[in-house]
């Protein structure tokens, strides 16, 4: 999320307060949200007091609620996020639901965040006829057309088939072959896309004609699903309306999606598993993809070397110790143009509950 970018480089400066909660003014009761937001203010100020200088304490505090009284509460977002240090303030108006999170730290908490964002369940569409072929970018909010290439159809591939078939009189042989033509150029034009979109995709089209790309394309391991008809005129809107019984669905097809990326990785040695490597790589600055269960967490002690962390065992070394390690990755990877996905508990377990893929 290009809003997190500032946060991400602010300078970390104790005590570091988060706030992330729903913020729908327009649907709820607005004295609703004020009260929250005081209860959440009071609970920050009795943790400041208790375990910071009385001078940070209150500069914080009043930034804080100085903050909450200067909110927009005619806002269409669904969310806020509040981050206060005594060197930074940021308030972001999101568009993705959230659960509430308060926390006061060393560094800003992003987790839950970046969580709501792997929500928003980003795709692929690829709408095909024998006219012509669509491609779609899509999530919870958008849907929108991207341009490959130049616009083609099957019968554009005429000048490109063998003379032997050119000469056939039986017309439905001769279609076949600019049928496959075509597929054959749309799949190349995949090539593309997925380089610059790494998402699961959904196929629209026909049977015949979905059931001929089906067969031929190579990449059928991102295809989340097939969904037959002809809808070579509908509307983007119509087409997202369509898929809307398969995004429901999305839990499932999306972790079928992320697992396939890390048996590629694991293929092309670039994937890295368990806590300790993963936080060693992530020190190297060649993060594309952290790929992490849910809820898990990993209290740590600093090594000799900043690439180094140990599991941290009751009692803690407070001049060492790391909360959770998880979040400290996740920053370094936003941080050096990475990306993050967050998995359901145990579907890593074999990989040690998180891995990152390095890139290619």
């Amino acid at each position: 999320m290009p809003e997190l970018q500032e946060i991400l480089e602010a300078v970390h400066y104790r005590p570091a307060i988060s706030i992330i909660m729903p913020f729908e003014p327009k649907i709820s009761l607005k004295s609703e949200l004020p009260h929250s937001l005081k209860i959440a203010a009071d609970k920050i100020e009795k943790e400041i007091t208790a375990n910071y200088p009385p001078d940070t304490g209150r500069l914080v505090m009043q930034k804080l609620r100085t903050i909450m009284k200067e909110l927009n509460l005619n806002t269409h977002k669904k969310s806020i996020a509040i981050y206060v240090s005594p060197l930074f303030q940021k308030v972001l108006y999101l568009d993705i639901p959230v659960e509430e999170r308060i926390m006061v730290a060393d560094s800003f908490e992003i987790r839950d965040l970046v969580y709501a964002k792997t929500q928003l369940h980003k795709y692929l569409v690829l709408s095909l006829s024998y006219n012509r072929f669509r491609m779609y970018v899509g999530d919870s909010t958008s849907f929108t057309t991207i341009t490959p290439g130049p616009d083609k159809s099957a019968s554009d591939f005429a000048n490109d088939i063998p003379e032997r078939v050119a000469n056939f009189s039986d017309a439905p042989e001769r279609k076949e072959v600019l049928m496959e033509k075509f597929l054959r150029h749309i799949d190349n034009e995949l090539d593309i896309i997925f380089h610059t979109y790494r998402l699961p995709l959904f196929v629209i089209g026909t049977k015949r004609i979905a059931g001929h790309f089906k067969k031929m394309t190579r990449h059928g391991d991102a295809v989340l699903n097939y969904i037959h008809g002809n809808y070579d005129t509908a509307s983007p809107a119509e087409l997202k309306d369509l898929l809307e019984p398969g995004i429901n669905e999305w839990g499932a097809a999306r972790n079928k999606a992320l697992l396939n990326q890390i048996d590629e990785a694991r293929g092309k040695e670039r994937l890295v598993a368990g806590m300790k490597n993963v936080w060693r790589e992530a020190m190297n600055n060649k993060n594309r993809l952290l790929i992490v269960e849910k809820d898990y967490t990993y209290p740590a002690l600093h090594g000799d070397k900043e690439n180094l962390i140990y599991e941290a065992k009751e009692p803690y070394n407070k001049f060492s110790y790391i909360r959770d390690a998880v979040d400290k990755v996740i920053e370094k990877v936003l941080e050096t143009g990475g990306d993050v996905e967050f998995v359901d508990k145990d579907l890593l377990k074999k990989y040690d509950h998180i891995v990152l893929i390095q890139y290619y």
